[in-house]
């Protein structure tokens, strides 16, 4: 296990090197000149070479991302071209927002998605059963910008409950109105997921449903609840996990959207202003936070696999069980 630790950590800062070469390269790629963002309309020429050199974007593209790579050796990722504040804090300040939004919505969608995922394969013959998996294919189809909007009409503009967007001021030192205006958003996002999630969890209980071990179980006198705790939940989890994992990452990288709908202060809205400003060192600090987050997720997914089950823990020296 620590030789497939040591492997996979390795494998990992392989990757994210390969990220940030991306990310430079793409981010040059695109069309605008972040100088603009620092001068007025009608600027002359020299202006403009001016505030090119100020912010160091007159440089080669190698020595640009040279010093941006030491940057990040020494954990920091820059100084915004527009504000001239550090790229780091104000990152941390976001993910006060997006990581409760985040885990709260993936939570809920889990509760959600595992209990009728499961009811949808046992009572699929029946017109619930059908109705579950109906609901679940339709919910996939579902824009999250668009339900975030019916949310909003039916529960903040009519009834009143709760805010139609917006976050406290003084953020999570008043945490009674920091979870009241996440309510709607973790609402948004876990009925999509959970919607995707059903699905394989319906798929992933009728494999085990149709197992052999689960019939032996049986037949040897377990009860049916017995025999799916002791052999079906294991076996049914380990593809789910890897399918978490997928959506947790997703949620995280997609929160853009649901942030915007709901006017919240996180890293989407944040990414959102840098790429309309042209900001490179905002929007380079978010994307890279952001893959790491996607590639230590996956780290973690793959890891509980194997805790999970033997035969990937077999695996990891080469042999078979």
């Amino acid at each position: 296990m620590a030789r497939y630790l040591l492997r996979r950590f390795a494998f990992l800062l392989v990757s994210l090197a390969l990220a940030s070469v991306v990310l430079f390269v793409l981010l040059r790629m695109l069309p605008g000149d972040p100088a603009n963002a620092l001068t007025s309309v009608g600027a002359s020429p020299e202006q403009i070479a001016a505030a090119r050199h100020s912010i160091g974007s007159d440089k080669p593209l190698p020595e640009q991302f040279t010093h941006w790579i030491g940057q990040l050796a020494g954990g920091d990722l820059g100084t915004s071209f527009v504000s001239s504040l550090p790229v780091g804090p104000e990152v941390g300040s976001r993910l006060n927002v997006t990581i409760p939004l985040t885990l709260a919505a993936f939570v809920l969608a889990v509760l959600i998605a595992v209990p009728t995922g499961f009811l949808a394969a046992y009572k699929r013959r029946t017109w619930y059963g059908a109705l579950l998996s109906g609901v679940s294919q339709l919910g996939i189809a579902v824009p999250v910008f668009w339900l975030g909007m019916i949310l909003i009409d039916v529960f903040a503009l009519n009834a009143g409950w709760l805010p139609a967007g917006g976050f406290p001021p003084d953020g999570w030192s008043q945490p009674g109105e920091a979870i009241r205006s996440l309510v709607l958003p973790v609402m948004t996002i876990a009925l999509v997921m959970s919607a995707s999630l059903i699905r394989y969890v319906r798929s992933a209980t009728l494999d085990i449903l149709g197992s052999d071990y689960l019939r032996t179980a049986r037949a040897l006198g377990s009860s049916f609840g017995r025999a799916m705790w002791r052999h079906g939940l294991r076996n049914a989890s380990v593809p789910v996990i890897s399918i978490l994992g997928i959506e947790l990452a997703s949620t995280l990288l997609g929160a853009v959207v649901v942030e915007s709908v709901y006017a919240l202060p996180g890293l989407g809205s944040m990414l959102a202003t840098g790429i309309a400003q042209h900001d490179y060192p905002v929007i380079q600090g978010v994307l890279f936070v952001s893959t790491l987050a996607v590639l230590l997720i996956g780290f973690a997914a793959d890891l509980v696999q194997r805790i999970i089950d033997p035969r990937l823990r077999g695996r990891l020296s080469g042999g078979t069980r």
